[in-house]
């Protein structure tokens, strides 16, 4: 329900009043979370490391990274001969031929069945061991796709297993000799992140309750927004601010990024509301209310008071306007000063 709309008689008949199309767009749903200003500070981690572990066991045949050198997420790391892999790709393979095999048993017992040659019980039997052999030829897909065998493409038994690099960062240490042997989960690289900055901001101690892992905190940086997601959550208060400390990982490139430059910081939380929003450049202050700008079919501008309800980085929730009402999205401060500016008298 619209709160006031003040209709302004049309200040320049025409297409536009400033030269230029203004943009605009429609009125409409939008999801928002609570949010919560913080302030923060830029650090790094300098133990922000990273091991690489086997998933398998095996043999250490080869390594495809030298310490100090850069890897990207997917390089890969290191060559290890498994047994234990070779015996699951060749079971996957001989289960997809037995699986190949009953699925022609059952449609011919499918089609003696139908034409009164073969018993219910019969095309029973072979769907059930139909489905066994599916759900272990499943299971079996499954462990190897972890492994990052491509299943579609396994002609034959492999006993390679390639460890790839999770994330971008610099080879520290070679944990394991060539030619040793190698258990499941055991460490065998550990990488450090080339940049691994972090946002440390200081959350009053009423939220945190309601903070989680995986919220976003947008970090305001020289005029950029750096879209941030907590990642640790301290358990010990900071002694002089007394506020809990949540730790988010810069993940974009930022340039010229300052360690211990202190920052502004919102935390996004809890379950998402839609409302009805307006961009947040469509918003004005004007005659002391906030306003969204319109113009109609013929010409006039038109003022809507709004009332705010929330907003993020980019939409506001608003009450005053109508689901699909189109309004003005952006440069609102040329309507307003020409307003200003025709409510004076001067029409220069």
């Amino acid at each position: 329900m619209k709160v006031n709309k003040i209709v302004l008689v049309t200040l320049i008949a025409g297409v536009s009043l400033f030269g230029f199309e203004l943009p605009t767009q429609k009125v409409s749903m939008h999801a928002f979370k609570k949010s919560v200003a913080l302030n923060a500070k830029v650090i790094q981690l300098s133990n922000a490391q990273q091991a690489i572990t086997s998933l398998v066991n095996g043999h250490l045949e080869k390594y495809f990274v030298k310490p100090a050198q850069d890897v990207k997420a997917g390089d890969k790391i290191a060559l290890i001969e498994s047994i234990e892999l070779s015996q699951m790709s060749a079971e996957y393979l001989s289960l997809k031929k037995q699986f190949t095999s009953i699925s022609k048993n059952y449609a011919a017992i499918e089609k003696l069945y139908k034409k009164g040659l073969a018993s219910q019980q019969r095309v029973s039997e072979e769907a059930i061991k139909k489905s066994e052999i599916a759900a272990k030829l499943n299971a079996l897909k499954s462990q190897l796709q972890t492994l990052g065998i491509d299943t579609n493409r396994l002609k034959k038994a492999t006993a390679n297993f390639i460890l790839y690099a999770h994330s971008s960062g610099r080879v520290s240490a070679l944990l394991k000799p060539l030619h040793s042997s190698i258990t499941s989960d055991e460490a065998v690289v550990s990488i450090v992140k080339n940049q691994a900055y972090y946002i440390k901001s200081y959350l009053p101690l009423s939220y945190a309750t309601k903070v989680a892992l995986g919220d976003k905190i947008v970090v305001s940086y020289a005029g950029e927004k750096i879209v941030t997601h907590a990642t640790q959550i301290m358990p010990k208060l900071d002694e002089v601010t007394q506020r809990v400390i949540v730790l988010s990982s810069v993940d974009q490139k930022v340039e010229k990024l300052f360690l211990n430059a202190y920052v502004e910081s919102r935390l996004y939380f809890g379950e998402a509301k839609r409302y009805l929003a307006v961009k947040k450049s469509a918003l004005s202050f004007f005659n002391n209310e906030w306003v969204v700008f319109s113009q109609n079919s013929v010409g006039e501008y038109l003022i809507y008071a709004v009332k705010i309800i929330t907003q993020d980085e980019e939409y506001v929730a608003i009450e005053g306007l109508d689901a699909g009402e189109k309004y003005i999205s952006d440069k609102s401060y040329y309507v307003k000063s020409a307003l200003l500016k025709s409510s004076l008298g001067d029409g220069d």
